[in-house]
């Protein structure tokens, strides 16, 4: 199967890291954010990622040059220009000539969702798409859900203001895709998934949904991309080439490679990029330490 993953964004939310790379090449824990994302679509069956590439297609390029990643093949399909989630997707999907079900997701989607549950739920209802979801206490930031018993959509409504949301139930970012819904993106025209795509297979009556109330994270913001490093290193995770000096104390947080810690400091629930340092005696708590940056009391 293949997997279409969107990874064209500029990443604004996250910047100064993303000022020189894109959001899917920042390191999470030991590895590039995509070689998880990646990896975790190989090991449920997908055999070719197709990555949707925007800004700096480049450092992919790069990072990958044989092609693959997570052992998994690539294929780069680069926009000519920004077209939004569909048109993205669709953009991709013709571009590496795609033509059976396929699997679509963002690129900083961390989740422990069932994806061969949501296919083999997908193939059983006979819709257009199946869209994973997951609940959240605040939906106003997300495309949220209303579904039948049976799973068909009900209703799609694009970021509701959260006291008017219909329900707590929010695209997680993932779906399965029937090649037949490329055939309604237009060529020509940026077009968003939630808010034309979805709503459309919605009034036909062709698109579904599978719950799931587990691990989900959105890395797309700084408190989002600190929790997703906790998640992964399930506690402290130093990494063989950071310096830890005698007296350093570190509890709970991420120090990345070349990253240093000197005697007195104090790193909790925080990450350390690397070649980031924290200088003696420094107290960081809940911080993102950029790369090549020092903290200094």
């Amino acid at each position: 199967m293949d997997a279409l993953v969107l990874v064209g964004g500029l990443g604004t939310r996250l910047r100064p890291l993303t000022l020189t790379r894109p959001k899917q090449m920042l390191p999470v824990v030991d590895r590039p954010m995509i070689e998880h994302v990646v990896g975790r679509l190989g090991a449920h069956g997908v055999t070719r990622a197709v990555l949707s590439l925007g800004y700096r297609p480049d450092v992919f390029e790069s990072a990958y040059p044989d092609g693959r990643c997570a052992g998994v093949e690539l294929f780069y399909a680069v926009e000519p220009e920004p077209l939004d989630t569909a048109g993205a997707i669709a953009f991709a999907a013709r571009s590496a000539g795609v033509a059976d079900t396929f699997i679509a997701m963002n690129g900083d989607v961390f989740s422990d969702f069932p994806l061969l549950d949501l296919i083999h739920a997908h193939n059983a209802s006979g819709a257009a798409a199946t869209i994973a979801l997951t609940p959240v206490a605040d939906p106003s930031r997300y495309g949220v859900v209303v579904c039948d018993p049976d799973g068909r959509v009900r209703a799609f409504v694009e970021k509701p203001p959260a006291e008017q949301a219909p329900s707590r139930w929010i695209n997680a970012g993932m779906y399965v895709v029937d090649p037949s819904v490329i055939d309604l993106i237009p060529r020509d025209r940026p077009v968003s998934m939630e808010r034309e795509t979805f709503p459309t297979l919605v009034e036909q009556g062709r698109l579904h949904a599978m719950a799931h109330d587990g691990f989900w994270i959105d890395a797309g913001t700084p408190a989002a991309y600190l929790e997703v490093q906790m998640a992964v290193a399930d506690g402290t995770h130093i990494h063989p080439t950071a310096k830890i000096a005698p007296g350093a104390r570190i509890a709970n947080s991420v120090i990345m490679d070349h990253a240093e810690v000197a005697a007195g400091a104090r790193v909790e629930d925080a990450v350390l990029l690397p070649h980031s340092s924290v200088e003696a005696n420094a107290d960081v708590k809940r911080a993102i330490i950029s790369p090549d940056h020092h903290i200094a009391v």
